[in-house]
């Protein structure tokens, strides 16, 4: 049984930065694409950054570009989530994804439903 537990969240200032941790257990991490999907208060959950298997691609959602970066650490089956100059509306739930990819090494997908394994979400919330 593959499980992901996020880890990181928090309050933090606008202007602030954090940074997410997701380790992986039960599975052959190097066989996953890994994104992070958030969901504020109200809304739906909505993607935020995915990176490939290798770690050699990464794709961002238009809201966090330029102000996060993702990576992965396949010796210690963890993926980070650093995330800078944080503002308001990056209050939200964040959620780690794992997507199997036995055979595609250059992709991740950004929708929700092609990842098969959830963690539990960390709560990050920015005050202004």
């Amino acid at each position: 049984q593959v499980q992901l537990v996020e880890s990181g969240g928090g309050l933090v200032q606008a202007g602030g930065s954090l940074r997410l941790s997701c380790a992986v257990s039960g599975g052959t991490f190097g066989n996953y694409a890994m994104g992070w999907f958030r969901q504020a208060p109200g809304k739906e959950r909505e993607f935020v950054t995915a990176i490939t298997r290798s770690g050699s691609s990464t794709y961002y959602a238009d809201s966090v570009k330029g102000r996060s970066t993702i990576s992965r650490d396949n010796a210690k089956n963890t993926v980070y989530l650093q995330m800078n100059s944080l503002k308001a509306e990056d209050t939200a739930v964040y959620y780690c994804a794992a997507e199997l990819l036995l055979w595609a090494s250059h992709t991740a997908s950004r929708d929700e439903d092609d990842y098969d394994y959830w963690g539990r979400g960390t709560q990050v919330t920015v005050s202004s």
